[in-house]
């Protein structure tokens, strides 16, 4: 799960190597075992800290083929095909999250990672359908 406090503030020098650093030592684990879940979720997340989008996309399509029914995978998936322009994929992605489970509509408004679909009208209509289906609940 990607930390939300983080996200997007500018990373001091320190914080860039060290970052460096832990991508260096995940993408060794992930390659002896491209099955870690957990380490390629950490460094999808540290590559798009670090402004490596297309590298956080691969990552995340890896994770969407490994974990196919997982809503975060599926938001985070979102997150990177906004982040590399590729707006409909990431409605795509976004609708099959929301359909999944994904439910926090707060973030999902506020998430910099989606400026690039915010303003598209199916992100609305996928707005009104979490609405809907957790207004029941």
């Amino acid at each position: 799960m990607p930390d939300h406090s983080s996200a997007r503030q500018p990373l001091s020098n320190k914080e860039k190597r060290d970052l460096d650093v832990e991508i260096s030592f995940l993408e060794g684990l992930t390659q002896r075992d491209p099955q870690y879940v957990e380490a390629l979720q950490l460094l999808g997340d540290n590559y798009t800290r670090r402004d490596r989008f297309r590298d956080g996309l691969t990552v995340d399509e890896h994770l969407a083929k490994l974990l196919p029914d997982d809503s975060m995978v599926f938001y985070n998936l979102a997150c990177s095909y906004s982040l590399t322009d590729r707006i409909d994929e990431s409605i795509t992605a976004l609708n099959k999250a929301v359909h999944l489970g994904y439910k926090d509509s707060r973030w999902m408004d506020e998430d910099p990672d989606l400026n690039n679909v915010r303003t598209d009208p199916r992100y609305k209509r996928i707005r009104r359908q979490l609405e809907v289906k957790f207004s029941s609940h």
